[in-house]
């Protein structure tokens, strides 16, 4: 199996990346191919793959970076995240990872690859830690305004994902709301409301923020602005928390003594709040696997990115969706 990574997307590029993806080839037995600067890549590449057959480098010659607009990816057609999406369209790579510019990714990752038929426009699935299991959100930041079609869409995505891919069965869809009550929202979630409720989806109603990681729903629908923000309030909260804690217990003149006691609690909170340990997340409704990680990657997001793209590939996550799609859209045509 064979991940194409952007090397060059993401605050800590090329060094975290190069790196990440290193260790993501040896820890999860994948073929990678590093896309950008060869020089830049080349020097960070950790000794024992100068000369390995399985971490090679592609070079581009441009880079889209976080500040530029989506339109770069038409008129920088050698950028590091065009070329590798170009790699898996033309069957030289089985998947794609990037961590930058969230927007270009998208963008080019639906004019190379295309979007499954049906779906008008892909969203981003990111996984959130619930008590009892994990709950699956979309969009989280790929379409910011949405028409009722578009989260139509997602509820079917996000219900045919949770069931074949978490193996979820019947999953509960809600909609991302102010309020639980069907009358709360603005004119585009009140007019979904009654669509889903009127579908053969199990749609369960309403859910509102405070809902997101106590697995009210299995999977969890809001436009990519509301659904983006919501992710990152949640990541500023748990770093915010961690740091309120990791600060008490350092100010106390035996702190040692309860960090020795809770470490290991912590360690096991910690792996599973950290966006990290997730790495990236699949942007769903398109026909081929690309998976979008957070810009502030660090190695080891990348590698857990990598591990993302195999186990994506792995369980034929594109033709599942695409084959059970059908189904579901048949079975719902009352909402499509």
């Amino acid at each position: 199996m064979i991940i194409a990574v952007d090397a060059m997307g993401g605050d800590f590029a090329p060094a975290e990346i190069v790196k990440g993806a290193a260790a993501g080839s040896k820890q999860h037995d994948v073929d990678v191919i590093l896309v950008g600067d060869e020089n830049a890549v080349r020097r960070h590449l950790p000794g024992e793959f100068a000369s390995s057959s399985r971490l090679t480098v592609r070079h581009a010659s441009e880079v889209i970076t976080m500040d530029d607009h989506v339109d770069a990816v038409r008129t920088k057609r050698d950028a590091s995240v065009v070329v590798a999406a170009s790699l898996v369209k033309n069957g030289e790579a089985d998947a794609m990872v990037s961590v930058g510019n969230t927007a270009a990714a998208m963008a080019v990752a639906t004019l190379r690859l295309g979007r499954i038929k049906g779906i008008d426009r892909p969203a981003i699935a990111t996984v959130w830690p619930g008590k009892n299991g994990p709950t699956i959100m979309l969009d989280a930041g790929a379409v910011a305004d949405c028409s009722v079609e578009n989260l139509k869409q997602f509820a079917v995505m996000g219900s045919v994902y949770a069931e074949k891919v978490f193996g979820i069965p019947n999953p509960r869809v809600a909609l991302l709301s102010i309020g639980e009550e069907k009358s709360k929202g603005n004119e585009v979630v009140r007019a979904t409301y009654e669509e889903l409720a009127a579908s053969s989806l199990n749609f369960i109603g309403n859910v509102e923020g405070r809902h997101l990681l106590t697995n009210e729903a299995d999977v969890i629908v809001a436009d990519g602005f509301a659904g983006n923000v919501s992710l990152k309030v949640a990541e500023g909260l748990i770093e915010h928390v961690s740091g309120i804690i990791k600060d008490d217990l350092r100010s106390h003149p035996l702190a040692w003594i309860p960090i020795i006691m809770l470490s290991s609690m912590l360690k096991r909170m910690h792996r599973k709040l950290d966006y990290a340990e997730y790495g990236g997340a699949p942007l769903l409704g398109l026909d081929g696997v690309c998976i979008i990680g957070h810009g502030r990657s660090n190695a080891h997001a990348v590698a857990s990115a990598v591990r993302a793209a195999k186990d994506a590939v792995k369980g034929n996550v594109v033709s599942t969706i695409r084959d059970s799609l059908t189904d579901a859209m048949h079975s719902a045509s009352a909402i499509m």
